[in-house]
């Protein structure tokens, strides 16, 4: 899958397959979390891939009791080691660091599970001390995301994103660029727009001819 379209149709799986995982997929998921960047390169993070039922059941129960994660045959516990960062940028590290270099964990895994036809769900939500106890993590170590891993039984439709002029500033706050520095992402927004026109016309014109 090509990288852009990969990012675009990735969505948040709720309804899975009564499907097992296969463990080379499941490899392959872990292997692209493997590659995400962090501070320094100090990779303080540790997975642990669980399949077992029991765990599941666990782990749902730790997460504010959502139960459909019990249905999911994969969920990978994504854990911070906040005192590996802490000891080389001190405070910031422990604080953000180790929440950014799993954030950027979290993301390539839900990507690569998309590339490979499978569907992922970013949990935030739940009880960091039953977590640790479900799985056996220690005090030291923080859990930052339990991410659920299956094949998707459904299709949402796309959430609707903010135009890209209200979320860019160009060169300074509340900058919106007048003149020439606003032209190059303007002028995609205004093409992508036409596009979009052009194949909504199209439509309408083939259903009058019918």
């Amino acid at each position: 899958m090509e990288t852009l379209e990969c990012i675009r149709t990735r969505r948040s799986i709720r309804k899975y397959k009564d499907k097992d995982v296969e463990w080379d997929k499941v490899v392959q998921i872990l292997d692209a979390g493997r590659f995400a960047p962090s501070a320094g390169n100090i990779q303080n993070w540790k997975f642990v891939a669980v399949r077992e039922e029991g765990v599941r059941k666990k782990l749902a129960q730790a997460a504010f009791d959502q139960q459909w994660m019990e249905e999911v045959p994969v969920h990978i516990v994504i854990a911070g080691e906040p005192e590996k960062a802490d000891r080389f940028y001190g405070s910031r590290g422990e604080r953000l660091y180790t929440i950014q270099n799993c954030a950027a964990v979290i993301e390539n895994m839900m990507l690569a599970a998309n590339d490979l036809g499978l569907g992922s769900c970013w949990i935030g939500a739940f009880d960091e001390y039953k977590v640790k106890r479900a799985v056996g993590i220690p005090d030291d170590v923080s859990v930052q995301a339990i991410l659920t891993i299956g094949y998707a039984d459904e299709k949402p439709e796309m959430p609707s994103r903010k135009a890209l002029e209200h979320i860019v500033y160009l060169d300074r706050w509340f900058n919106k660029g007048q003149g020439h520095k606003a032209r190059g992402y303007k002028s995609v927004v205004i093409k992508d727009a036409i596009e979009k026109t052009k194949k909504a016309v199209k439509k309408i014109a083939k259903k009058i001819t019918k």
